[in-house]
């Protein structure tokens, strides 16, 4: 297993296999991997010839009182699995210094993506987006990837980083792969681990609120404010829940809508907090052409 520490040897790295005929893929994550980043790295292993796997807890994309400093880091636990899946799998893992030389709060320039940050989690919480572009930005001229993958379960995040792709002509794929989920329909993430075994069964109650708006949208709802009644309801039956938000937005500029057309694709989308611990869910749908019937499909149908 090759670790990198350092931007230069990565990019170094990059330029011979490139030169090579390589075709390079990443994998942007914060380490604590899972069976949900895992299903990614699989993903990126058919994809080209040359994976690296990014593993950096970014300062930058956590607000004021958010769980940087708790958030797990086990380096040599995630190593262990990549390892265990293909051997010549490449992990990137440097620095908070190495990726902000002068310190975050030193940092000059930002990639920002306007607009697409006004709702779901870009209303909640401020400058997160623009750090999570700022940090893909640099890890992509750092691995110099043409391929990177990304879970849908982060949809706001794969809908502002593929567009950050398309204006700023990184001559990169952007792939997003579905969301792994537990037995019970959980999305899975590495902040579940912070949940108690209460709150862990309640949390359910995300899928469940994501899942009815998809049978609603299947079934020809062309009212979202009814769609999203039916995600709040869902999520009221879980007493330990604190809801955030639940919209029904368009899916490529990421607005609310007054009504559901036929054709159109949509993203329903919650979060919610339980105890201190903010969990999210979505899914992409799309609204049925007139007298189309859409079969919708969960884990274990």
């Amino acid at each position: 297993m090759r670790i990198i520490r350092t931007i230069a040897e990565a990019q170094q790295r990059a330029d011979l296999e490139r030169a090579r005929g390589r075709r390079l893929v990443l994998v942007p994550t914060m380490g604590a991997l899972h069976e949900g980043h895992l299903n990614l790295v699989r993903e990126g292993l058919a994809r080209g010839d040359e994976l690296t796997v990014s593993i950096f807890v970014n300062p930058t994309q956590f607000a004021p009182g958010e769980d940087l400093a708790r958030y797990p880091r086990m380096l040599d636990e995630d190593v262990a699995r990549l390892e265990a899946i293909d051997p010549n799998i490449t992990v990137f893992a440097p620095t908070d210094r190495e990726m902000y030389p002068g310190g975050p709060d030193a940092n000059l320039t930002w990639v920002e993506v306007e607009q697409l940050d006004r709702h779901l989690c870009g209303a909640h919480r401020p400058g997160h987006f623009r750090g999570v572009t700022t940090i893909v930005a640099r890890l992509f001229h750092a691995c110099k990837p043409h391929v990177a993958i990304f879970g849908l379960k982060d949809a706001q995040q794969y809908v502002i980083i593929r567009r950050m792709v398309f204006d700023l002509l990184f001559d990169i794929e952007i792939v997003g792969i579905p969301t792994v989920r537990e037995k019970d329909g959980l999305a899975m993430s590495s902040r579940n681990a912070y949940l108690t075994p209460a709150q862990r069964s309640q949390a359910v109650v995300l899928y469940e609120a994501i899942s009815e708006a998809e049978r609603l949208i299947s079934r020809g709802e062309q009212a979202p404010e009814g769609v999203v009644e039916s995600m709040l309801s869902r999520l009221r039956r879980a007493p330990d829940a604190r809801i955030q938000y639940a919209e029904v937005v368009d899916a490529q500029t990421l607005r609310p809508l007054e009504r559901l057309e036929a054709g159109q694709e949509v993203l329903a989308a919650v979060a919610a907090f339980f105890g201190e611990t903010r969990l999210i869910d979505s899914a992409f749908v799309r609204v049925p052409d007139v007298g189309e019937s859409v079969r919708v499909q969960h884990p274990g149908s």
